[in-house]
């Protein structure tokens, strides 16, 4: 019964989170619930014990992204027609912004998702996806530099 309430708890507190990044993963709403359902049972099956509230929505992000890596590996083994369902925007500009940031490498996502909207520093990105900083701070850079020109109406 305690363990119910502690997945309760997490679900709660985090399942926005989760789904969000997963959906900038993605770009998929119905595969990101599937990707942040799987980190659930997978904490379920594993019963990890957290020392505080960060380093359970670090574990359960890192979860959530490595579930969304192997979502990506499985569709390049087995391609589909891929439907475009657009990431909520407030406005016309933000939507503008977030089709740009699906023209991004799904590292590149992760990396500005995680950066951006949930404020994570490119060390603790790089904790959360299994890469080097440097890495990340690539992915940045590299993801700033498309988004511009993408914004601008530049060829790649």
């Amino acid at each position: 019964m305690e363990q119910t309430n502690r997945l309760e708890e997490l679900v709660t507190r985090y399942e926005n989170t989760l789904f969000r990044a997963a959906l900038a993963i993605l770009k998929e709403p119905h595969e990101a619930q599937d990707a942040v359902q799987d980190a659930y049972l997978r904490c379920l099956e594993k019963q990890p014990r957290f020392r505080d509230g960060e380093h359970a929505k670090a574990w359960l992000l890192k979860v959530t992204a490595n579930g969304c890596k192997s979502r990506l590996r499985a569709k390049k083994r087995h391609p589909t027609v891929e439907l475009l369902d657009v990431y909520p925007a407030p406005d016309p500009e933000g939507r503008e912004l977030v089709e740009a940031i699906f023209t991004l490498s799904a590292n590149q996502r992760a990396a500005v998702h995680l950066h951006y909207y949930e404020g994570y520093s490119t060390g603790e990105i790089a904790q959360i996806l299994g890469q080097r900083p440097g890495t990340v701070r690539s992915h940045l850079s590299r993801a700033r530099e498309a988004l511009r020109r993408y914004l601008k109406g530049e060829e790649p």
